[in-house]
């Protein structure tokens, strides 16, 4: 669901490039040319893992936490030309799976042992807001080097401290966090489609400075980390609505990477 309500600009070329596999991801996003207001990361988020599949011929399709929300139906994937695989760590969660998706329960930040793995056996793997839930960020990108094929790509999108809003959520207990984020978005509540997880925070940032030293020990040297600011929190609250805009163009502006908001973090596995 996307949170902001700044108007994204189109798709652009490059979610319809060729296969052309000795591309970086680097390359890949630099064609792209995303927008800065994290508008745009919701709305391209599908079609930038489409970009990446054809760009990178990328078919196995493995969605971290999916859940009871995936990217696609089976009928959707199948005319994408993709094999979605839905993975959680929950079996409620698998459960609410729309039917007729591969399913793989384990713990991405787990010893791999479950009998639902796959080591080297998906080309592209993604998640959308669930590495802020991740405690061991670190070692589930170390276990995402060994789960995929050689030239593989790997694409994590969420939230980032220190956007004050999510630092809040950061630093509140658990039980304040919840009642705050219950009042202002229903459907969040327990029992609802979106429910919410505690969150660790857990190398959830927004700079490749930070990011990157990371990512190169998980075995990635093909880094991409894409910066967003701005949210949609504060979207019925007048006056502190156009506070946060203009705080967070300016950010945007001067690349302040501490107070980033959401972040695409897209690696590539070596080819071999």
């Amino acid at each position: 669901m996307s949170l902001a309500t700044v108007t994204a600009d189109p798709v652009r070329p490059a979610t319809r490039a060729q296969v052309n596999p000795n591309r970086s991801v680097e390359g890949f996003f630099r064609e792209l040319a995303p927008d800065w207001h994290s508008q745009w990361a919701w709305d391209h988020y599908e079609p930038t893992i489409l970009g990446l599949a054809r760009q990178f011929g990328l078919r196995r399709v493995c969605e971290i936490g999916g859940g009871r929300d995936p990217l696609f139906t089976a009928e959707q994937a199948a005319g994408h030309g993709i094999d979605l695989i839905v993975n959680d760590i929950d079996a409620g969660e698998l459960a609410l799976t729309p039917a007729g998706l591969k399913t793989a329960r384990f713990d991405i930040a787990g010893d791999l042992s479950e009998p639902d793995i796959a080591r080297g056996g998906y080309d592209l793997m993604v998640s959308r807001m669930v590495f802020e839930h991740v405690a061991d960020v670190e070692q589930a990108w170390t276990n995402i080097h060994a789960l995929l094929a050689p030239g593989g790509v790997a694409l994590a999108f969420f939230p980032t401290l220190w956007a004050p809003v999510f630092a809040l959520n950061h630093l509140l207990p658990e039980k304040a966090s919840r009642a705050i984020v219950h009042a202002l978005f229903p459907l969040r509540r327990d029992g609802g489609g979106d429910p919410k997880f505690p969150a660790h925070y857990d190398w959830c940032r927004g700079s490749r400075a930070t990011l990157a030293p990371m990512l190169n020990r998980a075995g990635f040297s093909d880094v991409h980390i894409q910066r967003f600011w701005g949210h949609g929190y504060f979207d019925r609250m007048p006056g502190l609505k156009q506070a946060d805009h203009a705080f967070n163009a300016l950010a945007a502006k001067i690349g302040w990477d501490f107070v980033t908001t959401y972040a695409y973090v897209v690696v590539r596995k070596d080819r071999g």
